[in-house]
């Protein structure tokens, strides 16, 4: 069955088995692999399936827990597929005491959803993360790799509808 990969690409998901193969023949014997073999497979497929984990175990010679426990340690990996657009909210202790948790709850809202979920178009995913190492701009959050400062719960739908603009209005703003 067809599947958009985390690159936009159209592909067979059997291809995508037979490219994670391939980054696991060389990560599985260095020192270290597991961790950039987990990267490249969520690069791949957007997310780390169970399949994909298990694929993965066997390949490093390690037990599924063991491999999910690493999964469900660093934020960076996302069982789940993922939207679009990720959205970190900084809840750290500057950006908490400065209306963390508001800006939170204003995209819970707006978005309608919680965190760990994605909208239902696929285009943001919700998290909550503990420090972006701007407290004196708080409240921060971060969408992809773009970092909001001073982030004020009525600016929200202005910041997301930059995300949700094509191109050609982007260029505009």
């Amino acid at each position: 069955m067809p599947k958009v990969c985390a690159c936009g690409s159209i592909v067979e998901e059997q291809q995508l088995f037979l490219e994670l193969d391939k980054v696991l023949e060389e990560y599985k014997t260095q020192d270290g692999g597991l961790i950039p073999a987990l990267q490249i497979a969520q690069g791949l497929f957007g997310h780390l399936s169970e399949d994909v984990l298990h694929r993965i175990s066997r390949a490093f010679d390690k037990s599924y827990s063991e491999v999910a426990g690493v999964v469900s340690f660093y934020s960076f990996f996302s069982t789940h597929p993922r939207g679009k657009h990720l959205i970190r909210v900084c809840l750290g202790t500057a950006c908490y005491v400065r209306g963390g948790k508001q800006v939170l709850e204003a995209l819970k809202k707006e978005l309608n959803i919680d965190v760990g979920e994605t909208t239902e178009d696929k285009n943001f995913s919700l998290e909550v993360a503990r420090c972006f190492g701007a407290c004196g701009l708080a409240p921060t959050i971060m969408i992809d790799k773009d970092i909001h400062q001073r982030v004020k719960p009525t600016r929200i739908r202005q910041i997301l509808a930059f995300y949700c603009s094509s191109e050609e209005e982007k260029a505009d703003l």
